[in-house]
């Protein structure tokens, strides 16, 4: 906890001097941008706000003079101390990832506890502000514990920022696109085309293709179009494409996802290999420091100890094809103690011991843990946990796909995550997106999907 006191106006000394050191995060420029209403592209990260073809993220000048209060109300004089005025010069600017030092000198003591101070930031490339502050100095010495103040999540995806610029200078994914006969479902394969995410084949109804086109407002002259009216029959003509060496992955459009599942899984002229199939979430969940994998929330409903060994496996496999080298597994259930009364308990004891026995491979497999004390290191603490996984999982493995699936709607609808989607376990990655996922989400599906097949490309 850190406790910040004052200096009254009597101990006040000429001077005196304090700095903080203040490092500018991207959340920063956009917390001050909600706050403010200012909302000039020149302070926003990502965007290029003057057409010089680069995003800028210019710390406000505004901002950067709030700095200065910060040393003001925090140490020198402190809690309880009121601005008066203030005369900046910016002679410099600061951008995100900049860590900037503020520097405040006491100057001149002024009749009624009124204090100037002298004031300056410096950043990497020098000098950014200068000038003089005149401020009401507390009259007692007063203390202000950090903790009573509640903290601020900025609703940001900056996990999947980073997966869309790897996969963007891959060369484009040739995928098939199964009946892609709706507006969303036509929308996100030419989003996914322009960002060059994915090279598409569609195959379905040239006819329904072309009426989603038109109601989507996009132009798919020079795609290839294979008509196939049926879906099970466009599904299994998707799947031979795939064998012909046409494509690396499929993408589901608008038809039933068991409809494309049966033309995966069939024993022959099938998709099919030594893994059962598994749907894996990668989310990138406002506020964690790292991307967070669910499964299985969409394929297998009630997953037996073999089955898991291949959710596990996939996902594991997933997570390190995105860049993480050894993915920590948390095998969740409703406790963290094996129970017999608990079946997920056991197989969780199971699968972590598999694991260590190198049945499981590619990452480190405990539990059962919590949800709790899976993600939150605080709770692992409480409830005595120890090792590498306990409070710090990356992959979440549910006992079952009612609980896999509420896990990943709720973290997506009351924790804002952005919810990309993609089904392992077959010869080629298969795309899942669903009518409710934006923009973002259906762009981070085909990314996963393209890293993926980048890494058993080059495996």
């Amino acid at each position: 906890m850190t406790r910040f006191t004052s200096i009254p106006y009597t101990d006040l000394a000429l001077g005196q001097e304090a700095r903080l050191d203040r490092l500018c995060r991207a959340e920063d420029l956009y917390v001050f941008a909600h706050s403010s209403g200012n909302l000039n592209p020149m302070h926003l990260p990502g965007i290029d706000g003057d057409g010089d073809g680069h995003p800028e993220a210019v710390a406000p000048s505004a901002w950067v003079a709030a700095v200065i209060s910060a040393v003001l109300g925090n140490q020198l004089p402190g809690p309880g101390t009121l601005y008066l005025s203030q005369s900046l010069r910016f002679t410099g600017r600061a951008h995100a990832g900049d860590t900037l030092q503020a520097h405040v000198r006491v100057s001149e003591k002024l009749p009624g506890g009124v204090v100037r101070l002298a004031v300056s930031v410096d950043g990497p490339r020098g000098r950014i502000a200068e000038g003089e502050v005149t401020v009401q100095a507390p009259k007692a010495r007063l203390g202000f514990d950090a903790a009573d103040m509640p903290g601020l999540i900025v609703q940001s995806h900056r996990h999947f920022d980073a997966l869309l610029a790897r996969a963007e200078l891959l060369a484009p994914l040739a995928t098939v696109v199964v009946a892609p006969e709706s507006a969303d479902a036509m929308g996100g394969t030419i989003l996914a085309r322009d960002h060059t995410l994915i090279d598409p084949i569609l195959v379905g109804a040239a006819d329904r293709i072309a009426a989603a086109a038109t109601e989507a407002g996009v132009d798919i002259s020079g795609i290839e179009i294979i008509d196939v009216p049926d879906h099970r029959a466009a599904a299994l003509r998707a799947v031979a494409l795939i064998h012909e060496g046409r494509a690396r992955a499929l993408m589901k459009g608008h038809l039933h996802s068991d409809q494309l599942l049966h033309a995966i899984l069939k024993k022959d002229g099938g998709l099919r290999t030594n893994r059962r199939l598994s749907h894996v979430f990668v989310m990138d969940v406002p506020g964690r420091d790292h991307l967070l994998f669910v499964t299985d929330a969409a394929i297998n409903i009630a997953p037996d100890l073999d089955c898991k060994v291949s959710i596990v496996q996939n996902a594991i496999d997933l997570a390190r094809a995105l860049g993480i080298a050894l993915p920590k597994v948390g095998i969740l259930s409703a406790v963290e103690t094996v129970t017999a009364s608990i079946p997920s308990t056991l197989d969780a004891a199971i699968l972590s011991k598999m694991a260590d026995r190198g049945q499981i491979t590619g990452g480190l497999v405990d539990g059962p843990l919590a949800m709790d004390n899976a993600v939150d290191p605080g709770a692992a603490r409480t409830k005595g946990l120890t090792g590498l996984v306990a409070g710090q999982a990356d992959i979440l493995v549910a006992p079952n796909l009612e609980a896999g699936n509420m896990i990943a709607k709720e973290l997506t609808f009351l924790a804002h995550a952005e919810a990309a989607g993609v089904v392992m376990g077959a010869q080629v990655p298969v795309i899942l997106t669903s009518r409710a996922d934006d923009d973002k989400a259906r762009l981070a599906s085909c990314a996963v999907a393209a890293l993926y097949a980048e890494s058993l490309r080059c495996a």
